[in-house]
């Protein structure tokens, strides 16, 4: 743990001290990601993890599936100083993010940011700090490892007013905590819906992850090769897949059924899955009707929330 971690974990058990005896129940902090999203040189970025067996912030890999929004004085760089004052400049050693799965997900807490993702050791998440909800919605309620309580509380207090909280619906916060120990054989599609966990200090996969989990639309591809150069166990989740025609017209901005209609019929696929969608996202020029290609991977990204929500869930 960097200096720099240190003093982040401090600042936020500060802010809840009287949550210190409940510490975070079991569970592990997953990393989502899209493997076969191209960085800058050219490599994918499940290349990039096999070759440098590291995982990088946005903020030095200048890629993401949220905003792109890391550089100094950018909204994730404004987040951060509000998080975790003084603590972090420039673009190295800032945090990871990911999510703390509760429920135990087989797509993992947070899927909207991606098709695959790490599974962290038990043991990460002494260095991280938690928050109820993503750190650009300004969350109030956080926490760490050992100061968990006020998080869980909020959590059991979201089911008493909605009777849902991390996409898992039960009839009372009793019957919720009995939930999340129950076996999770579907997706969760949590996509709006999770505790965010910033991981301070680094992230290694040798030492860190204990498993990739992946899309089985990458079975027999390069990405595949790829992910089990990771040097990690390698599990599939069940993947989402969505026939072109059922991208809803209203429903992430209307340019997202229309891209979908042009990217099926570019590449003869009517059912579209994550690594057609990557694919889409190697030629943005291609797409060049519909925007720049910032703004097609925008959409682009859109269509991947509609799948994680609207997709039929296959292991194949």
């Amino acid at each position: 743990m960097n200096d720099a971690g240190e003093r982040a974990l401090a600042h936020v058990r500060e802010l809840f001290p009287a949550a210190s005896p409940s510490g975070v129940p079991p569970a592990s902090i997953t990393v989502s990601f899209h493997p076969d999203r191209l960085l800058g040189d050219g490599s994918t970025v499940a290349g990039r993890l096999a070759a440098e067996g590291v995982y990088r912030s946005q903020f030095e890999t200048g890629i993401s599936n949220g905003g792109l929004t890391a550089f100094s004085g950018g909204a994730r760089d404004v987040w951060e100083q509000r998080m975790f004052p003084g603590v972090y400049t420039g673009a190295q050693g800032r945090p990871v993010y990911g999510g703390l799965n509760l429920a135990g997900y087989p797509d993992g807490a947070s899927p909207r940011f991606g098709s695959c993702h790490l599974v962290l050791d038990p043991a990460v998440s002494a260095r991280a700090t938690f928050s109820l909800g993503d750190s650009f919605t300004e969350p109030t309620v956080v926490g760490t490892a050992a100061t968990f309580a006020a998080i869980w509380a909020s959590l059991l207090d979201e089911v008493s007013r909605t009777g849902s909280a991390l996409n898992l619906r039960a009839g009372s916060p009793a019957a919720w905590v009995r939930a999340l120990t129950a076996p999770r054989p579907a997706a969760g599609r949590a996509l709006d819906d999770y505790v965010e966990a910033q991981i301070h200090g680094g992230l290694t996969l040798g030492e860190d992850v204990t498993a990739v989990v992946a899309d089985p639309c990458f079975r027999g591809t390069p990405t595949e090769a790829h992910l089990r150069g990771l040097g990690v166990a390698l599990r599939w989740a069940p993947g989402f897949v969505l026939p072109a025609d059922e991208f809803p017209v209203d429903e992430k901005g209307r340019f997202v059924a229309p891209l979908i209609d042009a990217v099926a019929s570019r590449y003869g696929h009517d059912l579209i899955d994550a690594a057609l969608l990557g694919r889409a996202t190697h030629e943005p020029a291609t797409w060049a009707g519909f925007g720049s290609p910032a703004e097609v991977l925008q959409i682009l990204k859109y269509a991947w929330h509609v799948l994680v929500v609207r997709g039929v869930a296959v292991i194949n």
